[in-house]
C-alpha cells in the first residue's frame, strides 16, 4: 500500500505534532524520508514482479529472458523492426512454427524491414489432384468471368494452377514447381498525404499529386493480427487498381484508409465515388468523364466531376510509394526539429508563409501545421548569429510553389534550417552580396529536380540547378534529401548524408562551380547517390555512394568524376565510373 506521509504524520498524538512543530518539524521530515523509501521499496517489488515477463520487463531484463529459452541474437535485422524485446517474445512461436510460410514471411519483414508475402509453390502446380485431398480451388483453366482471378495473375497474390517450370528458381527461369518457396517483397512503402489541396487541371479535372503529375495511389497496408496469418492484397503496400477499388470500396475509400475526398470542406461518401479509367483521350480530355457522382482513377491519381459542378476546393487524403523515411513526409521526425528554438510562428492555410518569416528575422521556428499548398514568392534574410528554421510540423508535409527563387542571406554566423519541405517551382539560392551566412541546413527536404514537373513527370527544365550557392565559407548540409543539379563556387563546402542528387541525365552535371563546368566546393558524401558528372575541388569522402555519371559524346571533360585535390580526400564502397580522375590531366 502507498504510504502518504501527511497521514502517517497525523496518526501520531497530537502532543508530539505540537512540540514537533515547535521545534521546526524534524520528526515530519523523517516520516517523509521513510515514506519516500517505503515507496522506492515498493516500485521495486512491483518492478521485480514485472521483470518476469518479457511484455513488461526492464529494457536490460530482456535478454536474460532470452538466455532462459536459449534465443540468439539475429544480426541483420532491419533497424525499423528490431526489437530484442519482440525477439525474445516472438522465439517460441516462431519455434513452434518452425519452417512453415507464415514464419518465413515474418521473418523476411522483421529482416528486411519491408513488407512480405510467401507463396509455396507447389500449391499452384496444375496436376491431377488426389482424389482424398481435392482441392477445389485449383483449376487448371481459370473462370474467365472472374475479373479477380485474372487481375492477380503472375502477382503475389495468383491463384491461377500452372504448368511445371524445369528451371531453376534461383536464375529466375523457373517459379512453379514442387519444391519451390517464393518469398515476394515491397520495397516501396505506403506514405500518406493528409487533406493536400489537389491541384487543379481545369474546374472539374484534378490530380492528387501535389505536383501536378500522375501518380498511382497506394493502399494503406493493414497490420497482421496473428502469425499464422499469410498477407493478403490488404496488408502490403500494394498499387490499388481500378478494378479493385470498384470491387472493395469499403475496404479502400474512407477515414483512416488508403483514400478520401474533400470537397469544399466536407468528406465526400463513398456511395459517390466511383473508379473510372480517365486516361487521355486526345485533345487535352480525358475519357469516362462522369455524369454524376465523383470519378476517380487509382492507377493514375486523377478526379473528374460532373460538368456544371465545378467545387470550389479539393482535398486529397491518399497514400503514394517511396522506399524510405526521406525527403520530406508524413513520418516521424520529431527529433530532427529544433525543440528548443524559440520563438515559434505557426503558419496554416490560407495564411503566408513569407509573414512569419519576416517576423524572425532575429531568429526562431516558423512551423508549417498542415500538409497544404503554399504558392508565393519566399525569401529568407536572418540577423548576425541568428539561427532560423523553417519546418513542417511533424507528421506534416506542406509543398511550397515558388514564384521565383527563393534567397537565402544571412549577417555573420547566421544558420538557417529548412526541414521537410517539398518545394518547386524555382531554385534555391544563396547570393555572395551582403551575405555572411554561416551554414544553411536542408533536412527531409525535396527541391524537385527540374523545378516543375507536367502530368507524365517529364521535369520542365531537366537538368538545371536546384541549389545555387554563389557565397564563399558557407557550410552546405543535406541530410535525407532529394534535389536536381547543385552549382557552387570552390569556397563552399558540402556534405550530404543519404540523399540523392538528381540532373535527370549521366552525361548532365550534376554538381560543379556555377559555370557548370569548373571545379565546385569541396564535397563530403556518404549512403547517397549522384545522377550526372561531379566535378569537385575536393572529394574528401565518398562513402557507400552510387555516382551514376558518364561522357557524352562527345564530352569536353575528360573524365564523369573529377576532384582536384589529389593529396587529400577519401573514396570507399562506392561505384565510381570510368573514367575518373582525381586532379586535373597535365
Amino acid at each position: 500500500m502507498t504510504l502518504d506521509p501527511r497521514r502517517m504524520y497525523e496518526l501520531l498524538p497530537a502532543i508530539h505534532r505540537v512540540r514537533d512543530a515547535a521545534e521546526g518539524g524534524p520528526l515530519e521530515a523523517l516520516i517523509r524520508v521513510l515514506a519516500e523509501q517505503a515507496a522506492v521499496v515498493e516500485e521495486d517489488l512491483e518492478q521485480l514482479y514485472d521483470d518476469q515477463f518479457i511484455e513488461t520487463c526492464a529494457r536490460w531484463v530482456a535478454p536474460y529472458i532470452g538466455d532462459l529459452i536459449g534465443y540468439r541474437t539475429l544480426y541483420g535485422v532491419s533497424a525499423a523492426t528490431g526489437s530484442p524485446r519482440a525477439e525474445v517474445a516472438n522465439t517460441i512461436a516462431y519455434r513452434r512454427r518452425k519452417g512453415t510460410a507464415s514464419v518465413l514471411e515474418q521473418l523476411a519483414r522483421d529482416v528486411t524491414g519491408w513488407n512480405a508475402r510467401v507463396v509455396e509453390f507447389f500449391q499452384l502446380l496444375a496436376t491431377t489432384q488426389y482424389m482424398n485431398h481435392v482441392r477445389p480451388f485449383n483449376h487448371y483453366a481459370p473462370n474467365l468471368r472472374n475479373w479477380e482471378t485474372l487481375e492477380r495473375l503472375d502477382t503475389p497474390f495468383d491463384t491461377v494452377a500452372h504448368t511445371v517450370d524445369v528451371g531453376r528458381i534461383s536464375s529466375g527461369e523457373g517459379l512453379y514447381n514442387i519444391p519451390n518457396i517464393g518469398i515476394f517483397l515491397w520495397r516501396l512503402g505506403a506514405y500518406s498525404l493528409t487533406r493536400s489541396p489537389a491541384v487543379m487541371v481545369d474546374a472539374t479535372r484534378f490530380l492528387f499529386s501535389p505536383l501536378g503529375n500522375d501518380s498511382p495511389l497506394f493502399t494503406r497496408p493493414v497490420s497482421e493480427a496473428e502469425i499464422t496469418h499469410l498477407a493478403e492484397p490488404l496488408n502490403v503496400p500494394d498499387p490499388i487498381s481500378r478494378r479493385v477499388l470498384d470491387a472493395y470500396k469499403e475496404s479502400y475509400y474512407g477515414p483512416d484508409l488508403s483514400l478520401e475526398l474533400h470537397v469544399d470542406g466536407v468528406a465526400v461518401p463513398a456511395a459517390d465515388i466511383h473508379s473510372c479509367n480517365l486516361e487521355d483521350a486526345g485533345g487535352g480530355a480525358w475519357a469516362h468523364e462522369p455524369v454524376v457522382g465523383v470519378a476517380v482513377d487509382p492507377e493514375l491519381g486523377r478526379i473528374a466531376f460532373p460538368a456544371g459542378q465545378a467545387p470550389d476546393t479539393v482535398e486529397v487524403t491518399y497514400h503514394y510509394g517511396f522506399s524510405a523515411d526521406s525527403s520530406g513526409g508524413e513520418y516521424e521526425r520529431a527529433e530532427t526539429l529544433a525543440a528548443l528554438l524559440t520563438p515559434v510562428e505557426h503558419v496554416a492555410s490560407p495564411a503566408a508563409i513569407q509573414d512569419a518569416l519576416d517576423n524572425l528575422t532575429a531568429g526562431g521556428a516558423v512551423e508549417i501545421d498542415d500538409s497544404g499548398r503554399y504558392e508565393e514568392m519566399l525569401a529568407i534574410d536572418v540577423d548576425p548569429a541568428a539561427r532560423l528554421e523553417l519546418r513542417a510540423a511533424n507528421a506534416h508535409r506542406p509543398t511550397a510553389v515558388l514564384n521565383g527563387e527563393l534567397t537565402i542571406r544571412g549577417g555573420a554566423d547566421a544558420e538557417v534550417t529548412l526541414n521537410g519541405l517539398l518545394l518547386s517551382g524555382a531554385a534555391l539560392r544563396v547570393p555572395a552580396a551582403g551575405n555572411g551566412l554561416r551554414r544553411l541546413v536542408l533536412r527531409h527536404c525535396t527541391l524537385v529536380p527540374g523545378f516543375t514537373l507536367d502530368i507524365d513527370g517529364e521535369p520542365a527544365a531537366p537538368g538545371q540547378p536546384s541549389l545555387i550557392v554563389e557565397q564563399d565559407d558557407v557550410t552546405v548540409v543535406l541530410e535525407h534529401c532529394i534535389v536536381g543539379a547543385i552549382r557552387a563556387v570552390p569556397g563552399a563546402s558540402f556534405e550530404m548524408d543519404d540523399c540523392i542528387v538528381d540532373a535527370h541525365e549521366p552525361t548532365a552535371v550534376a554538381f560543379a562551380d556555377l559555370d557548370g563546368t569548373a571545379a565546385g566546393a569541396e564535397l563530403r558524401v556518404v549512403d547517397s547517390t549522384i545522377v550526372g558528372k561531379v566535378h569537385t575541388r575536393c572529394l574528401e569522402l565518398a562513402s557507400n555512394v552510387i555516382f551514376l555519371a558518364a561522357l557524352a559524346e562527345p564530352d569536353t571533360w575528360t573524365a564523369a568524376v573529377r576532384a582536384e585535390q589529389k593529396q587529400k580526400g577519401c573514396v570507399r564502397f562506392s561505384w565510381v565510373p570510368s573514367p575518373a580522375r582525381e586532379s586535373t590531366p597535365t
